[in-house]
């Protein structure tokens, strides 16, 4: 099915509103605490094949016998035992608007879901609590032979596949909140395009974190991209109450020859949320991966991205953004593994820091011994606007090869005073100046974004944030 194409339409995300609360109870809670009880409930009320449930319980031990992550923010005072980790808002995924539960449909119709999906979406996946509660795809991709559909229904319509590929770039043992996420995960998306196929429209997923008590939520993500496949796909996080809660998500992606892919990932969250993305990718030869984490508003963040280049001739570039104050923490953390000679990668990481925040950025870049003629260039530039934030960076280059071409740097400073001074001298405030500055510091990287929409949408959300107004809205508990 080579050289399939979808023309794109126009496109029009309109303005993602942060913050707002229902009332939606869950047809089914697991209570609070983990156990292996508590694993055996969730795994046979989505009726999974023993495979799965052997799985889950020992990644659940491996869990308990690991230790917390030491490196970035101080996850130590999280109490397990104190959290819900399965709730099932509804029966089942709803295949068309007009099926999803009418509390739950007003929620997405805030954020504007359908109104996007009918302007430009392939496809729109939303996520409410532990459940995937509305998947929809175009019908003429369906024709193309994509699969897009909730990570729970792949499981059970699609088994040798998604045997295939699950959990196979990231085990169970890599770190120990992965190894929670794999005992206990529950919805998330999986996507598989065929050889050939062209999406030339984005896939949205929504992910809401809304809850009436604390919860944890263990999104599974697991993205297929054979020979000469092209994608795009977002990822929007937000949440809707101002309760605790823990998410955790594992995206494993699979970019075969030739494939292009382009993976952007957008938190919205408030400041109770702690936040845990791991995200695993494996290219083959000549393939391209555009790789864009934003965080605009959180509480903790530890974004970690693991990318292997296994074929030679592929390129990644791989960006970051983050606007954090107040006591906001966000840890971006990426190694990247030159597997094989002639292979390119980018990485240019952006941060500005008002108040209290943290941010911290640790990049390895690790050329192997056989990786001759690698490119890789790693740069890491924050802004400290206060005295009281603080940012903590180690871009680190591992190389084993002597033929390479290969550049990392970090710079921590100030705004240009000289720069503020000439624009208040042509009669622009202090206060408008030092916004414009900040906006131009963290274009550079939204300006890289190749969904035009997204960045279009990014430029007039971070003018709000800069200008405290993203994290208010209408009727929404945390701003009363």
């Amino acid at each position: 099915m080579a050289e399939e194409r979808v023309e794109p339409k126009p496109i029009d995300l309109g303005e993602y509103k942060f913050g707002f609360h229902d009332d939606v109870q869950p047809i089914l809670s697991t209570g609070k605490g983990l156990n292996e009880a508590v694993i055996r409930e969730l795994s046979a009320a989505k009726n999974e094949p023993e495979w799965m449930l052997e799985f889950r319980l020992k990644s659940y031990e491996t869990f308990k016998k690991m230790p917390m992550q030491t490196w970035g923010a101080d996850l130590s005072e999280i109490d397990f035992d104190d959290l819900i980790y399965y709730q099932k808002p509804s029966d089942k995924p709803a295949r068309s608007w007009d099926e999803v539960p009418e509390k739950i449909k007003e929620t997405f119709e805030r954020i504007g879901i359908p109104e996007a999906e009918r302007a430009y979406l392939a496809g729109a996946s939303a996520q409410y609590e532990s459940e995937v509660v509305y998947h929809n795809m175009k019908e003429e991709f369906e024709r193309l032979g994509i699969i897009f559909t909730d990570t729970d229904s792949a499981l059970k319509e699609y088994p040798d596949l998604f045997k295939q590929y699950f959990a196979k770039l990231v085990p169970p043992t890599d770190n120990k909140l992965a190894a929670l996420n794999s005992a206990v995960w529950s919805g998330g998306t999986f996507i598989y395009v065929p050889k050939g196929v062209k999406v030339d429209r984005a896939i949205q997923v929504v992910n809401i974190l809304r809850s009436d008590v604390d919860l944890m939520v263990n999104r599974r993500v697991l993205i297929i991209m054979e020979e000469g496949a092209e994608a795009k796909f977002l990822f929007c996080d937000d949440t809707a109450d101002d309760r605790n809660f823990l998410s955790t998500q594992v995206i494993e992606v699979f970019v075969g020859e030739n494939a292009s892919l382009d993976l952007y990932c957008l938190e919205e969250t408030h400041t109770k949320n702690v936040r845990i993305s791991n995200v695993y990718i494996e290219q083959q030869a000549n393939s391209r991966v555009n790789h864009d984490v934003i965080t605009l508003h959180n509480g903790i963040t530890r974004n970690r991205l693991d990318l292997i280049l296994k074929g030679e001739g592929a390129e990644c570039w791989c960006n970051g953004c983050v606007i954090a104050d107040k006591n906001q923490h966000v840890d971006n953390n990426t190694h990247i593994d030159h597997a094989v000679p002639r292979c390119n990668s980018h990485e240019l990481y952006k941060y500005v820091l008002d108040d209290h925040a943290v941010g911290a950025f640790a990049g390895r870049v690790l050329v192997r011994p056989d990786s001759q003629h690698t490119t890789s260039q790693e740069t890491n530039q924050n802004l400290v606007m206060t005295r009281t934030a603080r940012m903590y960076t180690q871009p680190m280059l591992e190389i084993y090869a002597d033929d390479v071409k290969c550049a990392h740097g970090s710079t921590v400073g100030q705004l240009n005073n000289d720069a503020l001074f000439y624009m208040q001298q042509r009669g622009i405030s202090k206060r408008e100046g030092k916004l414009l500055l900040q906006f131009a510091f963290v274009n550079e990287v939204i300006d890289k974004m190749e969904l035009v929409p997204l960045r279009d949408r990014l430029h007039h959300l971070v003018e709000k944030r800069f200008r405290g107004e993203l994290n208010k809205c209408e009727g929404c508990q945390l701003c009363k």
